[in-house]
């Protein structure tokens, strides 16, 4: 009975007791609200702030200081998919898909692009296409958008919503700023996402494809320049201009618009400008004085039109014009070039109204040395592995029991070729490593293949890669340096000649022979132009190489070379690429602000810099070996004053150091790896792989 009456409750107190807890909670919601408020209050700031912050570091980062310790790790090469001649010729005649948006949001998406370190370098017309094919994406809540590890092939735009970025579990950031654009590095070429992005509201995002975005950046330079060859084809002086030299001179022509009666240059100017009518009429007039009112007027000479050209006599040194030009037709376009240019590649042509083809070369039908005719590959013994690769490794083996000879042989898994898609790659590289006959490239005596396995058969360079030296020295002297970038130009001058670029300069692709002379090995990236003077549009290349033209997908040929031979002489006197960062993203932004924005250490010669800032030009018609001196321009710069090329290609001067070697199995100048503990890879079927 007590027990029950002390149970009991009364009713009016355990009602107030609810209702009391029921205003302390609402009051703790409350309060929790207001919080969350004003933490998103101070999220948006930051958004906005850190959005602010990145426009200015854009603006205001003229100088990048690249004082970076020297590398310790190995750079890893990049292709996107190879794009064929056919692929190239359905490009041109396919219509993108374009999906409809208000013009609010194509202002957004534009402003987007402008406002990203990347997407800023398109033009107006490439901005105004990729905006139209954007395609809607919609997240909601919690969804998850991109996935760290998963292969990206997108790139998107914000135009509502709020996502949090994270990697390994750990909040990166946030972004919610309408126009912010992430994901870019899917575009350029197949990579895996390094971070993940978690809707937090639902989100509207706009999106392109890579194909696509490659489709139009790819169009738009292909159309451009198959015009303007086809257009200065029509002008005389040009009419029998060889296509190599042509497709330099298009690269090097700016386009400017003129509106009806506007002076394109006045008569007493002085003049550094040539320019040729691609549209329109534009007006020939002299200041001549009126006999009447004693007063200047000027005088109609003539009419120009699409195809004739002005501004010659200015250029070639008479700096005074000795008319006006005004636009007659409303929106005349002139294709425009400046003196520098102008002297580089069109001043020899208006003079002698001719110009000698460049020598060609025979190509060499690629042929197994008759040495190794007879061997298969139950006779190749392995010693130990010299380096690993994207496709497997590379072993040094003998031929039998025979230790007195001793040889290189690459090993590639034929079913990651394959899924990677970079079959034409590797069938390049057999091609050009069998042509080529330089004492400063490896030399590939016979491939081989079976259902799981492509082979090369090398020779070995027991020096070791140029990169282990140089990575245990840190730097080396401009001598050492010297003597290094000759070995380069030496190959680059072989490869050119024949219309091939290397497109993977580093020094991990630089072997030492016995002697210490280095030779160029891995021609994976390597392509022959055909025909000579055309471009190619393949993302490929090693990030802290790369040149500008191939970041912005605007069609690259062998001047891509030449920049990475500015970028590794930076390396060999400092120990680290100039352009360098943690993420390749990155990397490609800090390329983009060009070499202006790097800082020299002392230690580097006035001399060596002057090369390096020639050869790493945003500018094709600046860079120095793509204009009319060609290569011999680099070996004629000051920098390689009183050295001996004539003895570097004969071998007789002494290189500045020359590795140990005991015996042809000494492997003590490569690094160590461990035993290959992969998985056997699955058998592949197909042709094309029919050439080994």
């Amino acid at each position: 009975m007590a027990s029950g009456m002390m149970d009991s409750t009364n009713p009016i107190e355990a009602a107030s007791s609810v209702a009391n807890m029921m205003t302390i909670i609402a009051s703790q919601e409350q309060t929790i609200n207001e919080l969350r408020a004003i933490l998103a209050q101070k999220e948006d700031i930051i958004c906005q702030l850190t959005s602010q912050l990145d426009k200015f570091k854009s603006v205001l980062s003229i100088r990048s200081v690249t004082f970076a310790q020297p590398r310790k790790t190995r750079l890893i090469g990049i292709s996107a998919e190879p794009q064929s001649t056919a692929n190239i010729q359905d490009l041109l005649n396919k219509t993108p898909q374009v999906y409809q948006k208000s013009q609010q949001t194509k202002q957004l998406i534009k402003q987007a692009i402008h406002d990203n370190d990347f997407l800023k370098h398109l033009t107006e017309s490439q901005i105004e296409e990729i905006t139209l094919c954007m395609f809607p994406v919609s997240h909601a809540r919690d969804s998850i958008i991109i996935k760290k590890g998963d292969v990206g092939s997108v790139v998107y735009v914000m135009e509502q919503g709020k996502v949090e970025v994270s990697k390994d579990g750990k909040l990166l950031s946030y972004i919610q700023q309408p126009g912010s654009v992430f994901g870019e590095l899917a575009i350029l070429y197949n990579c895996t996402r390094t971070a993940t992005i978690r809707a937090i509201t639902d989100c509207k995002l706009w999106a392109i494809e890579r194909l696509c975005f490659q489709s139009i950046m790819m169009k738009s330079g292909l159309i451009r320049q198959r015009d303007y060859i086809e257009f200065l084809k029509t002008v005389p002086t040009f009419s029998n201009v060889p296509m190599e030299t042509l497709s330099k001179i298009v690269g090097a022509l700016e386009e400017t618009t003129y509106k009806k009666g506007a002076y394109i240059i006045r008569q007493g100017g002085r003049g550094d400008t040539f320019f040729i009518i691609s549209q329109g009429q534009v007006k020939v007039t002299v200041d001549v004085q009126d006999e009447q009112t004693q007063q200047t007027v000027e005088k109609t000479v003539r009419y120009l039109k699409r195809g004739d050209y002005f501004g010659e006599k200015a250029l070639l040194g008479e700096d005074i014009r000795t008319a006006n030009i005004l636009a007659d037709d409303d929106n005349v376009v002139c294709l425009v070039i400046d003196r520098e240019c102008f002297q580089q590649f069109i001043s020899k042509i208006v003079e002698n109204k001719d110009y000698d083809e460049p020598p060609e070369y025979m190509l060499v039908e690629p042929k197994i040395d008759e040495r190794f005719a007879n061997i298969d590959l139950k006779s190749i013994k392995i010693i130990t592995t010299l380096g690993m690769g994207g496709f497997g490794r590379v072993d040094l083996v003998t031929i039998g029991d025979d230790k007195t000879k001793s040889y290189a042989l690459k090993v590639m898994k034929k079913c990651q070729i394959v899924e990677t898609r970079q079959e034409q790659h590797i069938i390049n590289e057999k091609r050009i490593m069998m042509e080529s006959d330089s004492a400063f490239i490896v030399k590939l005596y016979r491939t081989f293949k079976d259902e799981k396995y492509l082979y090369m058969l090398m020779e070995p360079c027991l020096g070791g890669e140029l990169w282990t030296v140089l990575r245990d020295r840190r730097n080396f002297d401009e001598d050492t340096t010297r003597f290094y970038t000759a070995c380069v130009i030496e190959a680059f001058s072989y490869l050119h000649s024949r219309h091939i670029i290397y497109r993977d300069l580093k020094p991990e692709n630089m072997l030492l022979d016995e002697f210490g002379y280095v030779k160029l090995t891995d021609f994976g990236f390597a392509k022959r132009l055909h025909p000579p003077g055309s471009k190619t549009w393949t993302f490929c290349g090693t990030p802290d190489y790369v040149s500008p033209e191939i970041i912005l997908n605007r069609g690259h040929d062998y001047s891509c070379d030449y920049w990475s031979l500015g970028v590794l002489m930076f390396e060999l006197l400092t120990g680290a690429p100039p352009f360098t960062s943690d993420e390749p993203m990155k990397t490609y932004n800090i390329i983009l602000r060009g070499i202006d924005a790097v800082d020299f250490p002392r230690s580097i010669s006035q001399k060596a810099q002057n090369l390096i800032k020639k050869l790493c030009r945003d500018n094709l018609s600046e860079r120095l070996g793509y204009q009319r001196g060609g290569i011999e321009d680099i070996m004629k710069h000051k920098w390689f004053d009183g050295f001996d090329w004539i003895g570097l290609k004969n071998r007789t001067i002494p290189a500045p150091y020359v590795p140990k070697i005991a015996s042809p199995i000494d492997t003590s100048n490569f690094d160590s790896y461990s035993p290959d503990t992969s998985e056997v890879p699955i058998d592949t079927s197909g042709d094309w792989d029919k050439e080994f």
